[in-house]
């Protein structure tokens, strides 16, 4: 059985930062088939799209790498400029800016972009044109860094070995309105959300936009490069699969049989439609996530296993990363985690219960309204070329002895295994009922959770 390192190949607002761009049109709605489910949301229209992959937002890709040959001088540069240090997950969106993924954005936010995304979730383009961005891409520097800044019109950005990263050009410098960017993201200045207290809380009260220009790919050399597919790497991967629809899953869990259904059940329909050779893009989120989510390195052998024990058909998948960090901002997280599925050439997403959510970190209840993000995905501005499917319910059928999807007219039959249910079964090593998730990435699951037990380092050990 094939394993996923066999997958892929061998691998009219003044805003400098958007590049101009011939938008494609938004395709007329598709009414001939709907995705049936019981739900209070606005129809789900499907958007009929050429056979082929659509076109990433702006046009063309917006890759921030620069060109072998001016590498060294780049780096000559780099060395008379200023230096701004960055935090891990300063790397890990400069990560995201530099493949692309942000497109059109060529790099952290000026202050034009970041009021845009704010209030209207969105960027306006020279062109008229509207891309969907939700979640600011910004860069923050405190008093000192902007003092020895001065009068520089470009710096250079170095990792935490002080490496030259990038350099960024024609910057510009102003406020940073954390109370307006947490309340407008997140919809609360509650205390305790994670990328807050990780990322906003205690940054630098100025924030630092401009033109990027990467010097190198960003590699984490953590055995888990090889699936870090760029987005022009992944068109480039559904093209030589001859993909006329990518259909797009982001999860930050560990693979059970429900998702397996899921998927697998969108490519039968999508088939249905007429498409010849649908491909799943099963995308795990690779960027910062919170403390008490699997880590990347074991999520990454879960979903091995579930490859390697043909829950999911290689031949019709490819498995891949998302460098972004993780904000857990509900529905305005979503679009942004959309969007970047467009520039990757996806053209439909399947959306579930609660996307990007998590418990109100205050009081004891979710802090989003579960069915909000699929909701907002069908309305969301610069999204209109994206087939938005959401989720059918799937739970254990203890009549068949595996997932399927709900029945509310038999709905003793069903039994709800939680995330809860599932940590707290695989902490005690016991097994779920047949069928909930295939026995390998169980395993993986049930070596992590034992793996939590304290260490001498205090560490907690990464997969082998």
């Amino acid at each position: 059985m094939a394993t996923m390192s066999t997958l892929f190949a061998k691998t009219p607002l003044p805003s400098r930062s958007l590049s101009k761009s011939n938008i494609s049109h938004f395709a007329p709605p598709l009414t001939s088939l709907s995705f049936k489910q019981k739900t209070t949301a606005p129809h789900f229209k499907l958007r009929s799209i050429r056979a082929g992959l659509i076109e990433p937002d702006g046009g063309k890709l917006t890759e921030l790498i620069v060109d072998k040959s001016l590498r060294d001088v780049r780096k000559r540069e780099a060395a008379t400029l200023p230096r701004i240090r960055l935090t891990k997950i300063d790397l890990q969106w400069v990560h995201v800016l530099s493949e692309g993924w942000a497109s059109p954005l060529s790099g952290f936010m000026r202050e034009s972009e970041f009021l845009q995304t704010l209030h209207f979730n969105s960027l306006r383009l020279d062109d008229g044109s509207v891309v969907n961005m939700s979640v600011p891409i910004v860069l923050a520097i405190d008093d000192e860094q902007k003092r020895r800044i001065g009068e520089s019109t470009r710096v250079a950005l170095v990792d935490s070995d002080d490496n030259v990263v990038a350099i960024l050009n024609d910057i510009e410098i102003y406020k940073h309105p954390k109370e307006e960017r947490i309340a407008r993201t997140w919809g609360t200045t509650a205390p305790g959300l994670p990328y807050v207290d990780q990322a906003i809380t205690y940054a630098g009260n100025w924030l630092i936009g401009g033109d990027l220009e990467v010097l190198e790919p960003i590699k984490y050399h953590d055995g888990l490069d090889r699936f870090r597919l760029s987005p022009a790497q992944l068109r480039d991967e559904f093209s030589k699969r001859n993909a006329d629809a990518v259909f797009a899953f982001q999860l930050r869990n560990p693979v059970h049989n429900g998702h397996a259904l899921l998927m697998t059940d969108t490519r039968r329909r999508l088939l249905e439609m007429g498409y010849q050779n649908p491909i799943l893009l099963l995308h795990p989120l690779g960027g910062y996530t919170k403390a008490d989510d699997v880590p990347l390195s074991w999520r990454m052998k879960q979903h091995e296993k579930v490859l390697e024990d043909g829950v999911l058909d290689p031949e019709t998948t490819v498995v891949s990363i998302f460098p972004s960090p993780m904000h857990y901002a509900g529905p305005t997280e979503v679009q942004w985690h959309a969007k970047a599925r467009i520039n990757a050439g996806a053209n439909f997403y399947i959306v579930g219960r609660d996307p990007a959510g998590m418990g109100h970190p205050v009081e004891k209840r979710d802090l989003y309204d579960a069915d909000h993000g699929k909701k907002v995905l069908s309305m969301a501005p610069g999204l209109e070329r994206l087939n938005i499917l959401p989720f059918k319910v799937a739970a254990y059928d203890k009549t068949q002895g595996k997932m399927a999807f709900f029945d509310p007219s038999r709905a003793k039959d069903f039994l709800f295994i939680s995330g809860t249910k599932m940590r707290t079964l695989a902490r005690s090593k016991e097994n779920p009922p047949d069928g909930f998730m295939c026995p390998g990435g169980w395993k993986v699951l049930v070596e992590y959770y034992d793996s939590l037990t304290p260490a001498d380092n205090g560490k907690v050990p990464v997969p082998a």
